[in-house]
């Protein structure tokens, strides 16, 4: 994979070059890159010469003045320009062993890409963890990383990721203690093997790793009809007991779909500390609670006007604390309405995986003038559905029109529609 450019960024020294999507670089000062770690290294300079493989096939040499920190405004399709290593493990609980087919071929894609990690924060296993990957690591003392560790119980690990090499976990996470290299740790839950002492041995074993673990997030397995494994799911008493023995240890936080299974509060902000693993559900609904405190509201609007959030069923007390409070706005209506998975199963309440067909479901008869979704549902850069439909054709079955909630923490979209018929 050649580090296509996907788009140039606006007023950017690219743009300014005439560098365009399609243009491949092939080196920058005739050194070739393997990924986006290498590239950040290297365009580094006041001085800096590239070389661009043109649409029409047409190599140029470019020499650069710039700022030493200044960036080209360069967006590659990838962030990896060679092969991504693959996952080689086949995990009991892994959500994409348990995808139907025809959903976006991009779902299937199971990478365990330490360079992925760094610069995207996935999650990484440690199986395929090589010597030679130590080696540039630590001389380009790259991190944070995220990984997943599960259980620090060799024997228990190997049955959970069905992996030989996945026993070795605890080695490679002292190798990153050793070399002062930090890391986030999840631990998917899995009720009956890793949880109650499997998950007091695994914290502990973390906790003896000082300051070089920087969270530990704890989420519940994923279930879905389609899932093939016999797992049990996370019941309320399996999510009290994951928080009262998370409790006991610092920088460890359950997700938010823990709380609700046990009909708690989601904790305060100070919980979840720097909000570190937002990403794995952790704090999701108390950062998009804290976020909304910013918002100076108007008393009235000038004319009638109903919006309604499409939300899942994991968010629907945040949406509704936050509706709520637009409803005293006079000349406002705002609704709720939490999205069934159909698709996946009523176990499945998350909304990025929120399908066309089950928001369509969810919508086609609330009367509104515009229904509010976060962008968590789409693609990145796309209106797209997982099932590979997209939000035209939500708006031919539904009828309705939108306002996509750009970042899923934040209600700024929402509140500049408002604002604007003030």
């Amino acid at each position: 994979m050649p580090a296509l450019i996907n788009s140039v960024s606006k007023n950017s020294i690219a743009e300014e070059l005439g560098i365009q999507k399609g243009d491949i670089l092939l080196s920058i000062d005739g050194s070739k890159m393997q990924d986006m770690i290498d590239y950040e290294f290297l365009i580094k300079g006041e001085v800096v010469t590239v070389e661009i493989k043109k649409t029409n096939g047409e190599i140029e040499e470019i020499e650069i003045e710039k700022d030493y920190e200044d960036d080209l405004g360069i967006v590659f399709e990838s962030a990896v320009f060679d092969r991504i290593k693959p996952c080689l493990n086949h995990c009991i609980f892994c959500f994409v062993d348990q995808q139907p087919k025809g959903l976006r071929d991009t779902l299937y894609i199971k990478d365990d890409d330490y360079r992925l990690s760094y610069l995207q924060g996935t999650y990484i296993t440690l199986t395929n963890f090589t010597d030679k990957d130590k080696e540039r690591i630590k001389k380009m003392h790259l991190g944070p990383f995220y990984v997943s560790v599960h259980s620090t119980n060799p024997e228990l690990r190997v049955k959970m990721l069905r992996n030989p090499n996945a026993g070795k976990a605890l080695e490679n996470l002292n190798w990153f203690r050793k070399n002062k290299i930090p890391f986030h740790a999840q631990i998917v839950l899995c009720p009956g093997l890793n949880d109650g002492k499997e998950l007091t041995r695994t914290l502990t074993d973390l906790a003896k790793l000082k300051n070089t673990v920087l969270s530990t997030a704890i989420v519940p397995v994923g279930i879905t009809q389609f899932r093939k494994e016999a797992l049990k799911r996370v019941d309320k008493k399996c999510a009290l007991e994951t928080i009262e023995i998370a409790s006991k240890f610092k920088r460890v936080c359950c997700s938010d779909e823990f709380f609700l299974l046990a009909e708690k509060p989601i904790p305060p902000a100070k919980y979840y500390g720097n909000f570190s693993q937002l990403d794995d559900g952790v704090g999701s609904l108390r950062l998009i609670l804290e976020d909304f405190k910013k918002y100076k509201l108007p008393k009235a609007i000038k004319a009638p006007l109903k919006l309604s959030f499409a939300t899942s069923y994991a968010a629907v007390d945040a949406i509704q604390a936050i509706s709520n409070k637009l409803n005293k706005i006079k000349n406002l209506t705002v609704t709720v309405n939490p999205v069934k998975s159909e698709y996946w199963g009523q176990d499945i309440t998350v909304a990025g995986l929120i399908t066309s067909d089950d928001l369509i479901r969810t919508i086609k008869d609330i009367d509104c003038d515009r229904i509010i979704i976060p962008s968590v549902m789409l693609k990145p850069y796309s209106e797209d559905f997982l099932d590979g439909k997209n939000l035209d054709y939500v708006r031919k079955k539904s009828g309705k029109e939108f306002i996509i909630a750009k970042n899923i923490y934040s209600m700024d979209e929402v509140i500049q529609f408002i604002m604007e018929r003030v």
